[in-house]
C-alpha cells in the first residue's frame, strides 16, 4: 500500500483456529469455519483433538458475503457447525473436490483463477485461487487437496491466505506471481500426524518467519497454531522465530476474538 494512496481499511478478526473475519471497503469474508466446542473428531481411524473452542459461535458471527474455504476433509478446517454454516453462506470459493463433495453454494477457484466480489461502492474484490501444498512433496493422495487466496483490488490491501501450506516453493510462487502483499494470514502451528511421521503438514515457526521474508508481508497475522493438538508449535516459537529473523515488527499475534487493523 503507498502512504500517498488511500486504502481502504482492512480489519481481520481472529476467531480461533484456521478462522477469522475479513472485513474491507463493506464486504465480510471468513475464513474455513470452526464452531464446534472441544472434543475428539474423528479423521478416519484416528482422531484429531480440538483443545478449545472459538471467540464467536456462528449465530453470534451473524451473515458474511463468502466463505474462503481451504478445504473441507478436515475437521479441523471445516467441522459440524462449520458445515451448517455453509449451508446459509451466499457464496463458499474452495478446491474442485470440495465442490463435488459439498454442493451447494461451494463453487471452485482454481489455481490462479479469479473471481470478483462487487462492492457496495462499486469497486470489486478480486479473489484468486492459488496453489497451497498440506504436507511434504508427493502426499497430496494422503492429505488432500488444498487452496489458498489472493485478495485484491483497486485501493485494497493485498491480503494472501495461505490455507494449510507447508511448502515455502508454494510460497515463492505466490510472491512471484503476487508482488507486494500487504497482509499475510499464515497458516502455522507445525502440524504433524502419525500418518506423514516427522514431517509437517503446516509451516513450523522458523519458515512461517520466512514465508513472511519471501512475501515481503508488511504484516503477518498467523492463524491455525493452537487450539488443537497436532500442532507441535504455537505463539511462543512464532514469536521467538520472528525476532530471531528480524521481522518481530511485522507479526500480529491475536488472542480469539482480537482483532488487527490496516489502514
Amino acid at each position: 500500500m503507498s502512504e500517498s494512496t488511500p486504502v481502504s481499511a482492512l480489519t481481520v478478526r481472529y476467531l480461533g483456529g484456521p478462522t477469522a473475519v475479513l472485513e474491507t471497503a463493506g464486504v465480510r469474508l471468513l475464513t474455513d469455519p470452526t464452531f464446534d466446542p472441544p472434543g475428539d473428531y474423528p479423521i478416519g481411524d484416528r482422531a484429531l483433538v480440538k483443545t478449545a473452542g472459538p471467540a464467536l459461535d456462528a449465530a453470534t458471527l451473524g451473515p458474511v458475503d463468502a466463505v474462503l474455504l481451504s478445504h473441507d476433509q478436515h475437521p479441523d478446517n471445516l467441522d459440524r457447525a462449520g458445515r451448517a454454516f455453509l449451508d446459509g453462506a451466499p457464496l463458499v470459493l474452495s478446491t474442485a473436490s470440495a465442490q463435488a463433495r459439498l454442493g451447494g453454494t461451494v463453487r471452485a477457484l482454481a489455481n490462479w483463477a479469479e473471481t470478483a466480489l462487487p462492492l457496495p461502492d462499486g469497486r470489486t474484490l478480486r479473489i484468486t485461487g492459488v496453489p497451497a501444498q498440506h504436507g511434504p512433496d508427493g502426499s497430496e493422495h494422503l492429505v488432500g487437496e488444498v487452496t489458498g487466496f489472493l485478495l485484491s483490488g483497486e485501493e485494497l490491501p493485498t491480503v494472501y491466505v495461505s490455507g494449510d501450506n507447508a511448502s515455502l516453493d508454494v510460497v515463492r510462487t505466490v510472491a512471484e506471481r503476487a508482488g507486494t502483499v500487504d497482509v499475510a494470514l499464515l497458516f502455522a502451528g507445525g502440524a504433524q500426524t502419525p500418518l506423514l511421521g516427522d514431517a509437517y503438514l503446516t509451516l513450523p515457526s522458523d519458515q512461517t518467519a520466512e514465508a513472511a521474508r519471501i512475501l515481503g508481508a508488511r504484516a503477518v497475522v498467523p492463524l491455525h497454531f493452537e487450539h488443537w493438538q497436532h500442532f507441535t508449535q504455537g505463539a511462543e516459537t512464532l514469536t521467538a522465530s520472528f525476532e530471531r529473523a528480524g521481522l518481530a515488527d511485522r507479526l500480529h499475534l491475536l488472542e480469539p476474538g482480537g482483532q488487527f487493523v490496516v489502514r
